[in-house]
């Protein structure tokens, strides 16, 4: 899906915003913020970057300055170790004796940035699995046998680049990172510390109870919360904009109080 098929998507679905934040690439930024004025959708300029974690840690920057000199020179070393990550992935899948390259993954990948959800697809599509999802908890989950975790940046280092490029972080699904309570209060206070602003407080996957934990647990960290449904359209077709496995309301407020941060930040 091109940033504009999202954005009229978007529109079509109702939504007054959508984020756009790719992993480790700004590209789309500019043609999504034309397509928001086009279409009445409000477009938050974004980026994720996935980072040094034992586990599935990723960091959320949004209302960056896409056109930073600092952020283009951090993407460049960033996407040379995202490559060898890539290809070290198709690599596993082909030891567990799937039959998947790297050109199949390039020709689903438009902008050139092939993550785990193309090769999942692959899987799918070639039967392997009986859908996207499965290719994920089965092979390339963290954990799982085709996972590899090379990143090139630490969530410290990802936290300051967003603060240096004029935005705000965000730590994406904390639940990812399976750290019990203990030791994600104590990431997250570290994380604070040099300059993170708050956590996911809605995401598709959460159930009542856990988007309630989040969002007291960010309440007594004296963070801040975001939302998103993480679409990635037909790389992860159980997940649609806005509503995320059919449920999600994520109201505007909280986006209103991110821009509110935002001004705020600008102003000092």
């Amino acid at each position: 899906m091109t940033p504009t098929e999202l954005v009229r998507h978007a529109a079509e679905r109702g939504l007054r915003a959508v984020a756009l934040s790719d992993h480790d690439t700004v590209a789309g930024i500019d043609e999504a913020l034309e397509a928001g004025r086009k279409y009445g959708v409000e477009v938050v300029p974004a980026i994720e970057f996935s980072v040094q974690s034992a586990t599935e840690t990723h960091i959320l920057g949004f209302y960056i300055d896409h056109k930073s000199e600092i952020l283009r020179d951090a993407l460049k070393k960033i996407n040379e170790v995202r490559w060898q990550r890539t290809v070290n992935t198709c690599e596993n899948l082909q030891k567990l004796g799937f039959d998947v390259t790297m050109d199949e993954a390039l020709a689903i990948a438009p902008s050139g940035l092939i993550g785990r959800a193309h090769f999942a697809r692959i899987l799918m599509e070639k039967g392997y699995v009986a859908s996207v999802k499965e290719g994920f908890d089965k092979y390339l989950a963290n954990g799982r046998p085709a996972y590899d975790g090379t990143q090139a940046l630490t969530a410290d280092e990802a936290v300051r680049l967003i603060n240096d490029i004029g935005g705000v972080a965000f730590v994406a699904h904390p639940h990812l990172i399976r750290l019990n309570d203990a030791d994600l209060r104590t990431f997250l206070e570290g994380l604070k510390r040099v300059g993170l602003c708050g956590i996911e407080g809605y995401y598709n996957e959460y159930t009542d109870e856990m988007q309630d934990y989040f969002q007291s647990l960010a309440a007594e960290l004296g963070l801040e919360i975001s939302g998103g449904t993480d679409y990635h359209a037909k790389m992860k077709p159980h997940i649609e904009i806005g509503i995320g496995q059919g449920n999600m309301q994520i109201p505007y407020s909280v986006l209103e109080n991110i821009k509110r941060i935002v001004a705020e930040k600008n102003e000092n």
